[in-house]
């Protein structure tokens, strides 16, 4: 699947979802409150999404996609280490969340979604294709020597995405107050710190 099997109206359906969700909380997340939002009539809205969790799905779906992609174009220098690549990945995520900062409302909302098997399934599938790119950065690096071997790379993995997702948090709960970028970076380099040689 790609990002443009989904249609613009489906899109602007879902950016909306987005920003409500973030200004009043997913509870507040109807088709009535979202046909309002963007001016749609209900049975407009259902032309395009089936209910709220097809439109969750979509969404959650819409930023696999969108990361992956991301993730694919980034091209790294040969004199790149596997720290550099590390931060080059973490760096354009955190972008990501500093420009679009409603979508951290839904990724970060897995404990509302543990009540429905494929919202979670879906969220699941976003943290371990970060944790799966993560974890291949730390064998690559410790095979080529350039990281330390102490910490298994699966530890290793966790303590790193650990680390970010409380720099995401800290900074969703702030209001955005701060630079994400800024605080997310700090956190990474303290922690490649520990591990680079």
């Amino acid at each position: 699947m790609s990002k443009t099997e989904f249609t613009p109206r489906q899109i602007e359906i879902m950016e909306a979802a987005t920003q409500r969700i973030d200004k009043h909380g997913i509870q507040n997340l109807t088709i009535k409150t979202l046909a309002a939002d963007i001016n749609l009539s209900e049975p407009a809205l259902y032309r395009h999404f089936a209910g709220k969790n097809e439109i969750l799905l979509g969404l959650l779906e819409y930023f696999k996609i969108e990361m992956k992609e991301r993730f694919s174009r980034i091209s790294f220098k040969e004199t790149d280490s596997a720290g550099d690549q590390l931060r080059t990945l973490f760096r354009s995520q955190l972008a990501t969340f500093a420009e679009k900062p409603a979508i951290v409302s839904v990724i970060f909302a897995e404990s509302i979604f543990h009540f429905d098997k494929s919202l979670s399934n879906k969220v699941s599938e976003i943290i371990a294709f970060m944790q799966d790119t993560v974890k291949d950065n730390i064998k690559k690096g410790q095979e080529e020597r350039q990281y330390s071997t102490l910490i298994n790379s699966g530890t290793m993995t966790t303590i790193i995405t650990g680390g970010m997702r409380m720099a995401v948090m800290k900074w969703k709960l702030s209001g955005n107050k701060s630079s994400v970028v800024k605080d997310g970076m700090k956190v990474l380099n303290g922690i490649l710190k520990m591990i680079e040689k």
